[in-house]
């Protein structure tokens, strides 16, 4: 009897069986649930899974068929592959044990070398700073992010009940961190749409920002009420220090300087310096704040003038660039009365509200008075003042869900 090509009625019947196909949790889940999944949101769970979607949208049995042809033929070189690497440990051996008793004779050497309280403590400072410098350097190792389109970031964060309506009632934010912006957010048409779209997407990692700020600034505060700190207390200090720039380790200054930005501020300069997230910067470079460099990693601003050789500082993803901003603000002397004016706020017990604080960012661009009056205006128009007081919903994941 010949063999009969599965024709699907519809392209969602495609995506759902290339689903089902795979094995992806999510989608079973949503169908336990007698959930109804878009098109849409079936496209991006597909691709959060790293499934191609189909080409032929009539049937998908081609291209499932090519995909299990080449999975068999990775896994069989994988096999040949395992095998000839046992073998050769196997046959290796004897040398690879003569290695590791040299290695272990000498390790045990030093040891008797050096003090055992010395030691132990070394270990342990080698640990902590191993960790510190991985978190620092935490953006260096993400690649392959992706750049959802203006309708699917839309329909995922309605889909998660995230609206700005509710924020602005006193609901958490959700910690969704998109890593790109969407490149079409133009076409979008509507300019309220395209700048509740823009808010909803900046606000979470503004937040998650401002979130890490307030718990090392919890965490310095009980180091400095401590009359002993500890090694890895004392290595935390040493690594703010050199995050805020203070050289002769000031611990009045670093407590000035540690402190978060009034969220307003941050989208509405993030709105005015990248065009709501249009702008070249920000759609090639993840450059949110226009920031200026005169290193080789950046972009050049098209109508630059000739005897100017700054480019504009782009990162690999969103959050990194609000982390440069960050730093940016805390620790420029340029912001120097910004800093201290938020200090005296605090001191007073006052809320960090960002119209309180906007006219100490005139240095922030060539305009002065001028572009104070922009941000002024954005964060009225836009009632921005009303996430100074927003917060990020609690999750059990460490990072939230970054997309």
């Amino acid at each position: 009897m010949p063999k009969i090509e599965k024709i699907f009625k519809s392209y969602r019947d495609q995506l759902l069986h290339l689903g089902k196909l795979y094995g992806v949790v999510e989608i079973k889940s949503y169908a336990r649930s007698s959930k109804r999944l878009t098109i849409t949101q079936l496209e991006l769970l597909l691709i959060k899974n790293g499934i191609k979607l189909p080409i032929n949208r009539s049937s998908d049995k081609a291209i499932a068929k090519q995909e299990l042809k080449e999975n068999s033929i990775r896994n069989f070189y994988l096999s040949i592959a395992i095998v000839f690497f046992i073998g050769f440990m196997i046959a290796t051996r004897p040398y690879i044990k003569n290695v590791v008793d040299e290695v272990k004779f000498t390790y045990v050497a030093e040891e008797y070398k050096t003090p055992e309280i010395n030691k132990s403590k070394k270990t342990k400072e080698k640990k902590i700073e191993k960790a510190e410098t991985k978190k620092e350097g935490e953006f260096e190792s993400i690649e392959n992010t992706i750049s959802l389109n203006a309708e699917t970031a839309s329909n995922l964060f309605d889909d998660l009940g995230y609206d700005l309506k509710g924020v602005r009632a006193g609901q958490k934010v959700k910690p969704i961190y998109l890593t790109k912006l969407p490149k079409d957010l133009n076409t979008l048409g509507n300019t309220k749409k395209k700048r509740e779209l823009f808010i909803k997407i900046v606000l979470p990692l503004i937040l998650d920002e401002n979130k890490k700020i307030m718990d090392d600034r919890k965490k310095l505060f009980k180091i400095l009420a401590k009359n002993f700190n500890t090694a890895g207390e004392k290595i935390w200090l040493k690594r703010r220090f050199k995050e805020y720039k203070i050289d002769d380790q000031d611990l009045t200054k670093l407590k000035i300087r540690m402190d978060i930005i009034p969220v307003s501020i941050a989208l509405a300069q993030a709105a005015n310096e990248s065009g709501w997230g249009t702008s070249r910067f920000a759609l090639e470079g993840n450059a949110l704040f226009g920031q200026w460099t005169w290193s080789k990693k950046g972009i050049s601003p098209k109508n630059k003038d000739k005897n100017k050789t700054h480019k504009v500082l782009q990162f690999q993803i969103l959050k990194a660039s609000v982390r440069a901003y960050k730093n940016n603000l805390n620790t420029h002397n340029a912001y120097k009365e910004f800093r201290e004016v938020r200090a005296q706020l605090r001191q007073e017990d006052k809320k960090i509200i960002g119209l309180d604080l906007t006219q100490y960012l005139k240095k922030y661009a060539a305009n002065g008075e001028k572009y104070v009056v922009i941000l002024e205006s954005i964060i009225e128009k836009n009632s921005l003042t009303d996430f100074d007081k927003a917060n990020l919903l609690p999750t059990r994941l460490k990072q939230g869900v970054a997309l």
